[in-house]
């Protein structure tokens, strides 16, 4: 009687075991995708910039220009005030100002601690005060320097 109950078992016993055979290819971790090769452009080094340029070379005022911006005060300015005072674009030639404490464009003239000065076209400007490669070196300046200047308009 035992043989009766043995084959049915066995026979389910192997049906069950082969249902589970799908059920391997779960437990298998899944391919990994190809690798996605974008081709990249070579590197391309730039020189820094201004290298090679001196301040010299980036002023292009006139000697006429430099005279009239270093020629004594004419008289009759009232003071504006004062700014500290950045390098502005060399790419903006001439002797300038830009900063807040002008409210039109008028001509005048900065003044350093130590007395030099130059005269300069007064601009309209917002947040810092910028002043013109040409005068920073008609005053002496270093390009990296932040001089406190007292303006004058005429």
């Amino acid at each position: 009687m035992m043989r009766i109950y043995v084959i049915p078992a066995l026979v389910i016993l192997v049906a069950l075991s082969l249902t589970g055979c799908g059920m391997i290819d779960r437990f298998k971790p899944a391919p990994k995708p190809a690798p996605i090769v974008v081709p990249v452009a070579p590197t391309v080094v730039l020189p820094p910039m201004g290298q090679g340029q001196t301040a010299a070379a980036l002023d292009q005022t006139t000697a006429a220009e430099k005279a009239a911006a270093t020629a004594a005060p004419s008289g009759g300015e009232r003071s504006l005030g004062t700014a500290v005072v950045g390098l502005g674009s060399p790419a903006e030639q001439g002797f300038w100002l830009k900063s807040s404490l002008i409210a039109a464009p008028a001509k005048g003239r900065v003044a350093t601690a130590t007395g030099a000065t130059v005269n300069v076209d007064l601009l309209p400007g917002t947040g810092a005060a910028l002043l013109s490669l040409a005068a920073f070196r008609a005053l002496g300046l270093g390009l990296t320097d932040l001089p406190e200047v007292t303006v004058y308009a005429q």
